[in-house]
């Protein structure tokens, strides 16, 4: 087994896979007691090139291998490629390019919703992964072989699984179909960490409108100070902090003391102090300032549950006939968005979602055509 652990060998390794037209490209990190994740593993291979590069090396420089992962002329091939791609985009400042995701691409292949990595190996090559060293703490060192022989089999499996589900796309002609999700996965802006727009990852209804400064300020500081001290967000304050303190409101270290989330003592630290100064900014943000939550999460028509469950056995009866995975063509924000309003701006209205139900789902609810059961499957009639 092929383990790199310095940057000589990570400069020999990553030329060979620069050779090569596409790799298969893994990491194990950690990231629990952290708000950056530690990579702790990088797995590679290709035809002929396979290795495990151990970043926690002493004196390893990854630049070799950063710059094969910027080398066009090279497909890297994951499976669930976010959190992958969020880590290397944290070391180079820019996305791996081109990638291939194999979850998205089994999708259009008719392997269901988020197919793992196991079942999708299993399906396509028949292969037993043991998945004994899955929950592991893989920044310890020394790693064991069973650690390191499971890490190498998921770039190995993948690799040799990359040109079957290629040639599937190719002959159901379903390239299109993953294009946009691939060229989505390889943006940027997906893996930027922005403080000012930290409130978005929380669940914002029934926030009122004297609340939303607070709450955008508060979201800031927390994911500022997340990321200065690296350690998770929660730790720092959670969620439901947040909320109580926007309603709250506290002006000074007494009233933060009489919050039920906020711990002895706390109000006169010096971030009870910061968490003070973000309530007051928070509160005097002029309306114009603030983002746009309040039209977001006001009250919207109803979607029509009829309309909505005929839709969905529209969806159903596309995806079990073009053998592709529901997820890949509408989520169920789009089917309620349809059925309430014809001319929805979502995925499912453009390009070949469109054709393949978009489409279909306008005639529907214009009653162009109508569902019936033929030998206990649902068919598709005009029915005008």
């Amino acid at each position: 087994m092929r383990i790199i652990t310095t940057t000589d060998e990570l400069a020999a390794f990553s030329r060979d896979l620069r050779a090569t037209p596409y790799a298969a490209v893994d990491t194990e990190f950690m990231r629990e007691r952290t708000y950056w994740p530690v990579l702790c593993l990088i797995q590679a291979a290709a035809q002929g090139v396979e290795g495990i590069v151990d970043p926690m090396a002493e004196g390893l420089d990854l630049s070799p291998f950063l710059e094969f992962l910027s080398d066009r002329n090279v497909v890297k091939v994951f499976h669930a490629a976010r959190q992958d791609v969020e880590i290397f985009h944290l070391k180079m400042g820019a996305t791996p390019s081109p990638i291939f995701d194999s979850q998205i691409a089994a999708m259009a292949c008719g392997f269901g919703d988020q197919i793992g990595y196991e079942p999708l190996m299993r399906g396509l090559l028949g292969a037993r992964i043991d998945k004994g060293s899955r929950f592991t703490d893989w920044s310890r060192r020394p790693l064991s072989n069973a650690q390191l022989t499971y890490a190498l089999s998921d770039v190995t499996h993948l690799r040799d699984a990359y040109p079957l589900l290629l040639e599937r796309l190719k002959v159901d002609g379903r390239g299109e179909w993953i294009e946009e999700e691939m060229a989505a996965l390889a943006d940027p802006a997906l893996y930027r960490v922005m403080p000012e727009k930290a409130f978005e990852r929380l669940r914002l209804r029934g926030v009122r409108p004297n609340e939303v400064g607070i709450v955008v300020k508060l979201a800031e500081w927390r994911e500022r100070e997340a990321q200065a001290r690296d350690i998770p967000r929660g730790r720092v304050l959670k969620d439901e902090t947040i909320f109580e303190l926007a309603r709250l409101k506290p002006k000074s270290a007494e009233d933060l003391a009489r919050a039920r989330s906020i711990p002895e003592g706390f109000e006169r630290s010096r971030a009870g102090g910061m968490i003070l100064e973000m309530i007051r900014a928070g509160a005097t943000m002029k309306r114009s300032d603030l983002p746009s939550i309040e039209e977001e999460d006001s009250p919207r028509a109803a979607a029509p549950p009829d309309v909505v469950d005929l839709l969905r056995v529209l969806l159903k009866r596309q995806c079990e006939k073009h053998d592709v995975a529901p997820r890949l063509i509408a989520s169920a924000a789009d089917i309620e968005a349809i059925a309430v309003n014809d001319g929805a701006d979502v995925p499912a209205m453009r390009g070949w979602r469109r054709r393949i139900f978009g489409d279909l789902a306008l005639k529907l609810k214009r009653g162009e055509i109508a569902m019936k059961l033929t030998n206990g499957e649902v068919d598709l009639v005009e029915s005008r």
